[in-house]
């Protein structure tokens, strides 16, 4: 048997983590054994799917790497398929049109609800004949009796009993067809082997297993996910943070990193944290996948994306660096090269973003100096130092790293000071505050004039803070 899994998202908003792990848990299984990964759009809700959410989505799964065999298929461009499969049904006998009032469910719905009961549709026109030119729905004919199993293949056996399941509504009085009418056929003419999904479907399955075995169809096998939770125990959601996948691309997040974070939350390989994406195909199995909820770690993605800033060739980061760039106004080609930049900030940053801001003082004069930095490093002691630097630096023609470190070097032995006492007050003056790479990198980075530039206003700032000292 070729093994088929689908992603099957409903464009109503974003990509979200928890639909990304879905895809990411049924694209490796797919990959793992030879098969083949089907995307399926869910746009039945006329009134809620947008074309850019449908955007979103593709975007997302672009971004993330998770390419697709087949599709993507639209459930909208498919209707006459599943009116025909609802014909099929009602000429069984399996299927029958219901003309039951608005208020006659509620009131149904409130009795139940008055016994403690869980409401369910009573069946009143099963043996009734509805006109099919008035208004009515076409519910499916539940089995009153038996059993439904699902073996799932992450929580194990679970069983239905038929006398709780109503007769689920599959055609609306618009003419519409139902998701559960829908996602039957899809994955029946798709010939999905495999359905991996949240948790939230699980009470779909009995019914969707009862309509693919009145089509004498054998079912998918399923597995059903753990919801995500937040670090407060509660459903993940935009309160805890970004919970979108193309948030993340624009909080300087890289898609290895959090392919990485969302394949470790639910399943794990002993004590092993970061996956290659070969590895993660070798390796995972989705009766690996834990079955209680996972807990939403941000420190732990960051973690995790400060690895792959500082693995990643650099020319990469670069290239993924340059629009957070432009989002704080900088042209990186007015400048230091932007892959020299990123090299050197890659040990410390956690994302781009904050590479990003790291990097500002390369293009763009600083504002303010960060006062407690100012307060240490900037005092009367600071003023020979920071003059015998400019000084040489000025008149130095080879601006490279090894004669800026000569020269930090020379000033140092002259004034009999250890490095730091000349190279920390250097930095202050140079970045505006007192962390950054290695001087040298620093001072190359920011180049000549503009270093400069920037000593002479800290030199300033020395005078003005001994005037008003007294």
């Amino acid at each position: 048997m070729t093994v088929r899994t689908r992603f099957a998202p409903s464009p109503t908003g974003y990509l979200h983590v928890g639909g990304a792990r879905t895809a990411l848990f049924s694209w490796l299984y797919a990959r793992k054994h030879g098969g083949k990964f089907v995307l399926r759009i869910e746009d039945t809700d006329l009134e809620r799917s947008t074309a850019e959410s449908v955007n979103a989505i593709l975007e997302g799964m672009t971004w993330l790497g998770l390419e697709y065999d087949e599709g993507p298929f639209y459930q909208t461009k498919r209707f006459d398929r599943y009116h025909e499969v609802i014909e099929e049904l009602l000429s069984k006998g399996l299927a029958y049109r219901c003309n039951c009032s608005r208020e006659r469910l509620d009131d149904l719905r409130e009795a139940a609800m008055n016994r403690k009961e869980k409401p369910r549709y009573d069946g009143h026109c099963r043996n009734h004949d509805v006109s099919p030119d008035e208004p009515h729905v076409i519910r499916f004919r539940n089995p009153d009796s038996g059993v439904v199993l699902v073996d799932d293949l992450i929580r194990g056996r679970v069983s239905f009993n038929n006398e709780e399941l109503d007769d689920l509504i599959i055609r609306r009085t618009d003419g519409s067809p139902t998701y559960n009418l829908t996602v039957v056929v899809d994955d029946l003419d798709m010939q999905i082997s495999h359905v991996i999904r949240g948790d939230d479907h699980l009470n779909n399955t009995p019914r969707q297993i009862n309509i693919l075995k009145a089509l004498n169809a054998e079912p998918p096998k399923y597995g059903h996910v753990p919801m995500i939770l937040g670090d407060d125990g509660a459903r993940l959601s935009k309160r805890h943070g970004a919970v979108s996948v193309m948030q993340y691309r624009e909080d300087g997040y890289l898609p290895e990193a959090l392919l990485n974070y969302l394949v470790r939350l639910g399943w794990s390989h002993g004590d092993q944290e970061i996956f290659s994406i070969d590895e993660m195909i070798e390796l995972f199995d989705i009766d690996g996948v834990n079955k209680a909820a996972s807990s939403f770690n941000t420190d732990k993605l960051l973690w995790l994306n400060q690895h792959y800033i500082k693995q990643d060739d650099a020319k990469r980061i670069a290239h993924l660096l340059s629009p957070h760039m432009g989002d704080l106004g900088i042209d990186p080609a007015q400048g230091p090269d932007l892959t020299k930049v990123a090299e050197a900030h890659q040990e410390r940053a956690r994302t781009l973003v904050e590479m990003a801001e790291m990097s500002a003082f390369c293009y763009q004069d600083y504002d303010e100096f960060e006062e407690k930095a100012a307060k240490k490093h900037l005092r009367g002691v600071a003023r020979e130092p920071l003059q015998r630097m400019r000084d040489a630096l000025s008149e130095l023609e080879d601006w490279q790293e090894e004669a800026l470190h000569g020269v930090v070097e020379q000033v140092s032995e002259a004034l009999e000071l250890k490095m730091g006492k000349v190279a920390q007050p250097l930095r202050v003056a140079v970045v505006g505050r007192a962390a950054s790479p290695g001087i040298d990198t620093t001072l190359y980075l920011v180049g000549q004039e503009a270093c400069l530039r920037r000593i002479d206003k800290a030199l300033d700032y020395i005078t003005q803070r001994e005037a008003a000292a007294g």
